[in-house]
């Protein structure tokens, strides 16, 4: 296979740099482009495109966006075009309507307009459904990567006449995570240098924002703190970057004594080595999000929100406990019962890890994407599994 694939994410894409790789070991020209720092990508040897949108609401900037996509495509000249993300799933497919290249979205969650109950989400979710409707038309195929998305889309009449696959999360690089966890930092260290000493952590991998359910966090923090002082909660992911959405510095400077914010780290595994316990309390309508496929991989038992996507890693009661989004309390009582049953904790550690072993690794996600790819540009390898396209799931 020695077609061209021009993969398009935004601020975040680097994560899929082991995806792309992955893609052009199968024979692929793989191209990528995104709105981050190009810098990751020319390391590892990819040809990348910067370009840039507004990750927020900005009309002027989408429709610059537009023409620029448009030109991208136009000038990469690709057989196929692999868009990830909200904008770029609705921007992609407009942008290059009028090209003859097949093109596949990816979606990764549904984000702030499906997920927030504000006025504005509720006003514009009937304009991004319509808008989805148009990019569908000049979609070849929509892959998922949870089923109720998948369902939410095609009860909706969002997925148009291109196929519908589920394709479950973005794929983990196994054998690349577990090396960075054993080249990783000695604990002892890494908790001296962060002030945890021999305190018990619950670690949080996320944008620190509203949505992703940091002040519920924060309140169950200060119930947690009540009943077992010694607990520390350490906070991963950006805040200066989210505009509007970000929880303020000083909602999280009122938790100090107990919750510490390091900002964005590029030593994840390493992190999630010194914790006892993730916690995952997101308000949004995730995909599978790559921060539970991380903390399951490294052994963590998992206490997240029962939100489409987290449901897909966490099996309540056997690899983590679920709990209703917006409940600190509900939050805090679960962060307990694993700190207080270690064996518990271990136990369902244990699981998290092989199930996203048996079922999320890189090889078999790319091995779908690459069916999927394969049968777009040469219809006569569709496979008996995409008879009934609308809801046909990846092998």
């Amino acid at each position: 296979m020695s077609a061209r694939v021009l993969c398009i994410g935004g601020e975040d894409h680097h994560l899929r740099i082991p995806f792309l790789l992955a893609l052009g070991e199968r024979g692929f020209g793989v191209t990528a482009a995104g709105t981050g720092d190009p810098a990751p990508f020319f390391r590892a040897g990819l040809e990348f495109i910067s370009y840039r949108f507004d990750r927020f609401l900005n009309p002027l900037a989408d429709w610059t966006a537009l023409g620029t996509l448009s030109k991208l495509v136009a000038d990469v000249g690709p057989e196929l075009v692999q868009s990830f993300d909200t904008k770029p799933n609705l921007l992609v497919p407009l942008a290059a309507r009028h090209l003859r290249v097949r093109i596949v979205r990816t979606i990764n969650g549904l984000g702030w307009v499906y997920s927030s109950r504000s006025p504005l989400a509720l006003a514009l979710r009937p304009i991004y459904c319509a808008l989805h409707r148009l990019a569908a038309r000049s979609t070849a195929a929509t892959l998922f990567q949870n089923c109720d998305d998948q369902a939410f889309f095609e009860d909706h009449g969002m997925v148009g006449r291109g196929s519908s696959r589920l394709i479950p999360g973005s794929g983990i690089d196994i054998a690349g995570f577990e090396e960075a966890m054993f080249a990783r930092q000695p604990p002892a260290e890494l908790r001296k240098a962060l002030g945890l000493g021999n305190c018990e952590v619950v670690i949080t991998v996320t944008r620190i924002t509203r949505q992703k359910g940091i002040s519920t966090l924060l309140d169950a923090a200060a119930l947690v703190h009540k009943a077992r002082p010694q607990v520390r909660f350490l906070l991963v992911g950006p805040r200066q970057s989210e505009g509007p959405m970000a929880v303020p510095q000083s909602e999280i400077d009122r938790h100090a004594p107990y919750v510490t914010a390091i900002g964005p780290r590029s030593d994840i595994p390493a992190l999630l080595g010194l914790a006892d316990i993730f916690a995952f309390p997101t308000e949004y309508r995730e995909g599978v999000p790559r921060a539970l496929l991380e903390a399951a991989l490294a052994g963590l038992p998992i206490v997240a929100t029962k939100m489409p996507g987290c449901s897909d890693v966490v099996h309540d009661g056997w690899s983590g406990y679920l709990v209703p989004p917006r409940t600190p309390d509900a939050l805090a009582a679960r962060i307990l019962d694993l700190l207080r049953e270690r064996e518990t904790a271990r136990a369902m550690g244990a699981r998290a890890a092989e199930l996203v072993k048996r079922e999320f690794g890189l090889d078999l996600t790319v091995a779908r994407y690459s069916q999927v790819y394969a049968e777009l540009l040469d219809p006569s390898l569709r496979s008996a599994s995409d008879q009934h396209p609308r809801r046909a799931v990846a092998q």
